[in-house]
């Protein structure tokens, strides 16, 4: 990023009908767009990347419209109530992290509303043996709950913890820049062809750095865990069942994998990236999961922190934190506005601005879209426009999901058989995610193998979270708001479909009664629930197969390769068109990272033109 974009960013229920009732706090009073305006620019999709991204090019005295197809901001970071009436649930993502830190200072989030609650204990593993593991912020907690265990893993885990966090270290740089990009304006003058050598020497010169910095070992170590497998980077580490599998769920979480798939590594380390408030680990997802938390130790204490954080008012409340810092500089924010098309010049092939669904065209210089490069490219840019290998790529791209979310509503909190003592208003055991079904990687895997075939996981690997035993401003007295991130179930079953609404209820009882297990009487508690299967999650929410992550984040389809190789700074072969979403550099999650980075490409775009 040059010093004057930087400075110009820098500035200034039992299954219910579908109808609900969205949180006024998640979307801004209702506006209407002026009338043959020419905007500066328009975003496509009202999610915390595309509203990041709105809000950083108006500081910079940009006109701005932001236009969202369904009536709640947020994407998939949305809280909405009236699934089951009395509750609010966090309807995809529901754990707060990634969040970039600088997003989190430069647009003033906390003053805007946003407020975090940290959990303690982070993990909570129950295991049918009557045995279950913790893991939270105190290093001496984590000590003594592995050492029933393994006395060796317990001793190894802080070793583990550092290295992860240095490697995160890394990964910062990479993360909150736009990769170094061959330009494709040829017509550039030598001046500007000049400067953006220079702007790529800079970025390699500085990642040489801090390669340097980690030290020979460190890298081979490093490039080691992009490319192996997790089991084979869990096994070298520990000899515990139960802290493998719970550690390995970081490794498969949102992604059509298994813990023995090659390059897995690489997505347990982006889980742990977050840096909250200064600390490592505090995942979101994303963009629905929630995932252990593993580094930073405290400079002056030696102790680990352990900081996974759910939001009050649920994850809408970010989306709504980010939209009221892009009210208030200027951006135009308009809801039940869906694109239809994206309108391109026949002679210069450059934007012009969008169609909206009723037919209206907004004008603008610059379009920005935060949906997925398939919904972007394939629906909405104009056939015969893209270059018939960019098309392909983004085609043939890995957009699978094995996601399904359960929003649950209970009368009570599940009591754990492995616990003794049981809070009525809530334990250490409710606190942070608890991991249902995941003993072994062996169970993780098998899961994995049947939907492989098609088949959803006989055993599926949970990740549960109960926010309101923290948050009570989203459930009635007494009762609770439960999450399910469930794993794995396949976009197209072998036999049946995720239409019939029996297939769907035997699932959700699966579920339930797998739950049941570790915590009798569970299914006895739900009041209500809200499924989201993959075919769900890409009409709701316009997730290409229900993939959280925009698409997959395997080792071919990240920095220099996301979407596309040759398109990974933000920038697309229509001129005047740019990717700000997850399916951009650096990837999933509710981290802001893709929408920032692609505001300060726009930005020095603008000042070049």
């Amino acid at each position: 990023m040059s010093p004057a974009a930087r400075s110009l960013l820098l500035s200034g229920a039992r299954r219910r009908s579908r109808s609900f009732s969205t949180d006024a706090s998640s979307s801004p009073p209702p506006q209407k767009l002026p009338s043959k305006k020419r905007w500066d620019a328009v975003v496509i999709g009202g999610g915390h990347n595309g509203l990041a991204a709105a809000a950083y090019l108006a500081r910079a005295g940009r006109s701005v419209a932001v236009l969202e197809r369904r009536g709640v901001l947020g994407g998939a970071a949305v809280s909405e109530s009236g699934l089951v009436p009395g509750f609010r649930f966090s309807r995809c993502s529901y754990l707060l992290s990634l969040l970039r830190p600088a997003l989190i200072r430069e647009l003033e989030l906390e003053r805007h509303g946003l407020k975090l609650l940290p959990r303690s204990p982070s993990s909570f593993t129950p295991c049918l043996d009557g045995r279950y593991l913790l893991l939270g912020p105190d290093a001496e907690l984590n000590h003594s709950e592995i050492s029933k265990f393994s006395k060796n893993d317990a001793e190894a885990y802080p070793r583990y913890e550092e290295k992860l966090e240095r490697f995160c270290k890394l990964m910062d740089f990479v993360i909150d820049s736009p990769p170094p990009e061959l330009r494709h304006e040829y017509h550039q003058s030598m001046v500007d062809r000049m400067k953006d050598k220079v702007d790529k020497s800079v970025f390699w010169s500085k990642l040489l750095g801090i390669v340097m910095q980690q030290g020979q070992k460190d890298m081979v170590d490093f490039f080691d865990l992009l490319l192996s497998p997790a089991s084979k980077i869990l096994n070298n580490w520990f000899e515990g069942d139960v802290l493998k599998a719970t550690l390995a769920t970081d490794a498969v979480i949102g992604t059509m994998a298994g813990v023995h798939t090659p390059g897995s590594g690489y997505v347990l380390l982006h889980h742990v990236m977050g840096e909250t408030g200064g600390q490592r680990g505090v995942w979101a997802y994303d963009s629905l999961p929630e995932l252990i938390c593993l580094g930073l130790f405290h400079q002056e204490k030696k102790k680990v922190l352990h900081c996974s954080r759910y939001v009050e008012g649920g994850m809408g409340s970010v989306s709504s934190a980010i939209s009221k810092a892009a009210l208030e500089a200027g951006v135009k924010i308009v809801t039940n506005a869906e694109v239809s098309q994206i309108l391109v010049h026949p002679t210069s092939g450059r934007v012009q601005g969008v169609a909206l669904a009723d037919g209206t065209e907004v004008p603008a210089s610059i379009v920005l879209s935060n949906a997925t490069p398939y919904k972007t490219f394939v629906d909405l840019v104009p056939a015969n426009v893209l270059p018939y290998d960019f098309l392909s790529a983004i085609r043939t791209a890995d957009y699978s999901s094995a996601t399904t979310k359960i929003n649950v509503a209970v009368d009570r909190l599940p009591q754990f058989s492995c616990c003794k003592d049981f809070n009525p208003e809530g334990g250490p055991e409710h606190m942070g995610t608890i991991h249902i079904g995941s003993e072994s990687m062996e169970e993780i895997d098998l899961a994995y193998r049947e939907a492989a075939n098609g088949v959803s996981s006989t055993r599926p690997v949970i990740e549960m979270t109960i926010p309101s035993v923290l948050d009570k401003t989203i459930s009635p007295p007494g009762q609770h708001v439960i999450n399910l991130f469930v794993q794995y179930t396949p976009y197209k079953l072998s036999e049946g479909s995720w239409k019939d609404s029996s297939v769907r209820k035997s699932f959700a009882e699966r579920c339930f009664s797998l739950i049941d297990e570790y915590a009798l009487g569970f299914s006895s508690s739900v009041v209500g629930y809200d499924m989201l299967t993959p075919p769900d999650l890409e009409r709701e929410f316009g997730l290409t197969g229900g993939n959280i992550f925009h698409g997959a984040m395997g080792l071919d389809s990240l920095f220099l390769m996301r979407p596309a190789k040759g398109w990974s700074d933000y920038r697309t072969p229509v001129k005047g068109l740019y990717l700000c979403g997850s399916g951009a550099h650096p990837g999933g999650g509710v981290m802001g990272a893709p929408g920032r980075n692609a505001a300060s490409v726009v930005l020095e775009d603008f000042r070049t033109k």
